[in-house]
């Protein structure tokens, strides 16, 4: 009689492998850096900048209800309370520790010198100091006059140089649109090469602004077309007409000024022709 085979055994199921614990790591936001001092150790000259100067002349040193001696700090967000201490490191009062000896600050002939070793009153006069912020004192720094001056030479020197070489129309719409037509007029043509230069040298900025503009130009043969006798400008200032046949050739926009109506139409396509008749006849 044949043995039933036995069931094969089974194998143990595999245990599962033990779960490993994820650690998530956090990391941490460096520390923001200190702010780095770029103060600058030298003496300094500090003067008042208005015109009039007094023999002697006392700032505030102590904040009070007459004379407010805050500065707003934008990294804390508040007014911060100042007093000038000969005996403390900072001129701000939440800083200062223990008994605080008070100094003055005189300006002599409208000047003050602060040796390097000060340095709480030049922070306080460079950086701080409310009569510093409003602009009533100020730090010389030759090296910033210098730069300035320089700017404004050169730009005189430009101006001056593109003077010298205007020919005398252009030289007359300059001076025409910034004087106007009375003083232009009947002036000759060295009396407008003087004005020019002279228009050059004390106010650069502005000549070089007309010298560049377009308008002017245009505006002065407008002037001199109707001067002559070319164009004919209504008594309203707001219709020129042709002084030949009176039919009219251009209304004024509202609230602008004729000639510079004139000098816009001129850039127009039917514009530049009646430009170039009218610069025939001039």
């Amino acid at each position: 009689m044949a043995q039933a085979k036995k069931p094969a055994a089974k194998k143990p199921a595999a245990k599962p492998a033990p779960a490993t614990a994820v650690v998530e790591q956090i990391a941490e936001a460096p520390a923001p850096a200190a702010p780095v001092d770029t103060w600058v150790f030298k003496d300094r000259l500090y003067e008042i900048t208005s015109g009039r100067k007094p023999l002697a002349f006392t700032l505030p040193t102590v904040h009070s209800a007459r004379t407010p001696l805050l500065y707003f700090d934008e990294t804390v967000g508040y007014n911060r309370e100042l007093r000038y201490a000969t005996n403390q490191r900072t001129p701000f009062v939440d800083e200062q520790e223990g008994t605080a000896t008070l100094g003055r600050i005189v300006f002599r002939d409208g000047i003050l010198r602060v040796p390097k070793e000060n340095v709480v009153l030049q922070k306080l006069l460079s950086l701080y100091h409310p009569y510093t912020l409003q602009g009533r004192i100020m730090e010389y720094k030759p090296e910033q006059i210098a730069e300035s001056e320089t700017d404004w030479i050169e730009l005189e020197l430009e101006a001056m140089t593109v003077a010298k070489a205007m020919d005398i129309d252009e030289a007359e719409a300059i001076l025409r649109a910034q004087y106007g037509s009375a003083q232009v007029s009947n002036a000759s043509s060295k009396e407008l090469k003087r004005d020019l230069l002279i228009l050059a040298r004390n106010q650069p900025g502005l000549f070089l602004d007309l010298a560049n503009d377009d308008n002017v130009m245009l505006r002065n043969i407008g002037i001199k077309a109707t001067e002559t006798g070319i164009l004919t400008l209504s008594q309203d200032q707001r219709t020129f007409t042709y002084a030949s046949n009176g039919r009219k050739l251009l209304t004024v926009p509202f609230n602008e000024h004729p000639y510079s109506a004139l000098a816009a139409y001129f850039k127009t396509d039917e514009g530049m022709e009646v430009l170039r008749a009218v610069e025939k006849q001039l």
